[in-house]
């Protein structure tokens, strides 16, 4: 569950300067029926990330250059390949999950390990989003309610199952996968990396808008409809897994 929990990614920044657009969002008639919890939960996260995830990811960035975190970042993201090619397959996408094996075999040796993104740099194959979330959504299961999960950041029933199943088949193939403290290690190390990649940003954002909570569930529905505009190029370090 830590694993699962720790496993999140920044929100992607949106224009949230206008509150009344957000009715219009893609995925704003999702049910809220727990919107005090959520709030207490977001509140909960904002002092979380405040005081501990953005300092410790201050002083993480002043220790490694950035293009040290990137290759951190480049090398996480490359062990999801596998479970992102099921999900392709899972959705019909066939042509894509051929992309992303490619990738994934690519960016293993010519990226040492996926330290490097080669296959997008040299062979201009753009990374592609696939998640299990998506695969329910794609065989017809709703989204049942919004959530604000601690520790994780928002989400719906249905996508945070999924993300559930996507940390689950990842780590059946990890090398380290029968060690538990060393699972949990490498998933707050990856959360740690990919906020020091991101500074700023979620204070930037907060700051756009008169009710945060409102503009942080407008905004990951809008990141979530991007991420699945499949055939357009996906910048991968905004979205995350």
């Amino acid at each position: 569950m830590a694993v699962l929990l720790l496993n999140a990614t920044p929100v992607l920044a949106v224009d949230l300067l206008d509150d009344a657009s957000y009715e219009s969002v893609p995925g704003e008639m999702v049910a809220d029926p727990i919107e005090p919890l959520n709030r207490a939960f977001f509140a909960f996260n904002d002092t979380f990330y405040l005081w501990v995830l953005d300092p410790v990811a201050s002083g993480y960035s002043m220790i490694l250059p950035e293009d040290i975190r990137g290759c951190v970042d480049n090398f996480f993201y490359n062990l999801a390949e596998p479970v992102r090619a099921v999900n392709c397959l899972l959705q019909g996408r066939i042509s894509d999950s051929g992309i992303v094996l490619t990738r994934f075999v690519i960016n293993s040796v010519f990226g040492v390990f996926g330290l490097a993104d080669a296959a997008a740099h040299e062979f201009k194959l753009d990374p592609v989003h696939a998640a299990f979330g998506e695969t329910l959504a794609v065989w017809g299961v709703g989204d049942g309610l919004y959530l604000v999960v601690p520790f994780f950041g928002p989400s719906t029933a249905r996508d945070f199952l999924g993300v559930g199943v996507d940390t689950f088949a990842m780590t059946t193939y990890y090398p380290w996968r029968d060690d538990d403290m060393t699972l949990v290690s490498l998933a707050i190390a990856q959360r740690v990396n990919t906020t020091s990649l991101h500074l700023g940003e979620y204070q930037d954002m907060k700051s756009m808008s008169f009710d945060p909570y409102i503009a942080f569930r407008s905004g990951y529905f809008q990141m979530r409809s991007k991420r699945r505009q499949h055939g357009q190029p996906v910048d991968e370090a905004q979205l995350g897994n």
